[in-house]
């Protein structure tokens, strides 16, 4: 089987193991302990939303899902919409873990139902020693992490800090191998 057999649908491509995400609750003990970052206690997953009623069932049933599930101080989840047309499914939780596993319970839903490749990404939101905002962005498609560090301007970035966050947590984390994959993303809810 070749491309053509892809293609034409008779060979899917193999997608990332569902279970990468969970890499990122044994790095925070990294970025915690050893690097001064900490968690801002907000998640979000990006999908393009359908209207439909099924669609809308499993966003409602996902939901009650996460909120009914996590830790004493309980999820909360939000969503909004963006300019672009996604949909921002915003968890808030100081635990990290209920953090992760809510926004794995919420792409889980989503593949469950059919609509799996209508997940964009998860960002977790960070900040470092200086209470500078950072991100941690997960690809669905591709099963990789990057970091996204905005800086002081307009729509700038900070290359350098997230190289340098690359280099740090590499080992920890599926990274994202090809730079130009790193897409920054401007305007996040969290």
């Amino acid at each position: 089987m070749g491309l053509f057999d892809i293609i034409s649908g008779k060979r899917k491509l193999a997608r990332p193991a569902p279970d990468r995400l969970f890499a990122l609750s044994t790095a925070y003990v990294l970025f915690e302990t050893e690097l001064g970052i900490r968690t801002r206690g907000l998640a979000g997953i990006v999908f393009q939303p359908l209207a439909t009623a099924d669609f809308d069932g499993i966003v409602r049933d996902m939901v009650e899902v996460v909120e009914g599930t996590s830790s004493d101080a309980g999820t909360k989840v939000e969503a909004k919409d963006d300019e672009y047309g996604y949909r921002w499914m915003v968890l808030r939780d100081p635990d990290f873990d209920d953090l992760v596993v809510g926004v794995n319970a919420v792409s889980s839903a989503l593949e469950a139902g059919g609509y799996g490749e209508r997940i964009l990404c998860a960002v977790f939101a960070f900040e470092d020693a200086r209470g500078r905002p950072l991100y941690w962005i997960y690809n669905y498609k591709r099963g990789t992490f990057y970091p996204f560090v905005p800086a002081g301007g307009q729509q700038q970035r900070d290359t350098e800090a997230e190289l340098r966050l690359r280099a740090q947590v590499g080992a920890e984390l599926p990274i994202e191998p090809e730079l130009e994959r790193w897409f920054p993303l401007w305007g996040i809810p969290i």
